[in-house]
């Protein structure tokens, strides 16, 4: 009974969520907080800017790993995602990690139907399946893979569905979807294997909550909505 369960919800999911872009066209802005080992050490912010059938989604992060008051990693960046629509029709990003640049430039080739992607990661040809590895669309939980949004690189991804479950985040209750997110490739390098648990928030489809654990304990946690 559970298993037809899952299969009934995610069949549900998969039809409701085509136009996921549509969902978010009356936000102007989803702010997360990024913590580590229970600290704020970040943020990450996704501002919307639509034009007729136009949407641009830019976003801002930083964070910063201090160890006896001095920082031993930190990141910085931007990005910006351009859809038609609901179709992703370019990207750009530019992070600087340690003092290391790293980027990413993709556009919807028209001619050969497929994303042309140069990265400091990878450069090369991907599949339209493919989506930009962002916390703010809840597509992210459909893909059959992720670019990364700092380097290009592109993973394979699996998406178990948990269960509901009723968190709270910042006095506010929320009824969620947990799903979990993890490379499909088992045998990447640990620090390169996709490890995520994600969860999604029913009544508005924004993600509100991301943990992982890599060298201490992660989460990317909704702060304010616009």
């Amino acid at each position: 009974m559970k298993k037809i369960i899952t299969i009934l919800y995610l069949i549900f999911f998969s039809f409701t969520s085509n136009a996921h872009v549509g969902h978010y066209n009356n936000f102007k802005k989803i702010e997360l907080e990024i913590l580590r080992n229970n600290e704020v050490i970040g943020y990450n912010i996704y501002s919307f800017t639509k034009n007729d059938n136009e949407t641009t989604v830019n976003n801002k992060y930083k964070f910063a790993v201090k160890l006896l008051g001095a920082t031993i990693f930190e990141v910085e960046g931007f990005g910006e995602e351009k859809y038609l629509g609901d179709n992703l029709i370019s990207f750009k990003s530019k992070t600087r990690q340690n003092k290391k640049e790293k980027f990413v430039n993709l556009i919807l080739n028209n001619q050969t139907n497929r994303f042309d992607i140069q990265g400091s990661s990878f450069s090369g040809e991907a599949s339209l399946k493919n989506t930009i590895g962002s916390w703010w669309s809840h597509k992210l939980l459909q893909a059959e893979s992720q670019i990364s949004p700092i380097s290009g690189s592109i993973k394979e991804q699996l998406v178990t569905f948990i269960g509901k479950e009723k968190i709270t985040i910042n006095g506010k209750i929320f009824e969620t979807d947990h799903f979990k997110l993890t490379s499909k490739d088992i045998t990447l390098p640990e620090d390169k294997r996709l490890n995520f648990d994600i969860w999604l928030d029913k009544k508005t489809s924004v993600i509100v909550k991301v943990t992982y654990e890599r060298m201490g304990s992660w989460e990317y946690r909704l702060k304010n909505i616009e």
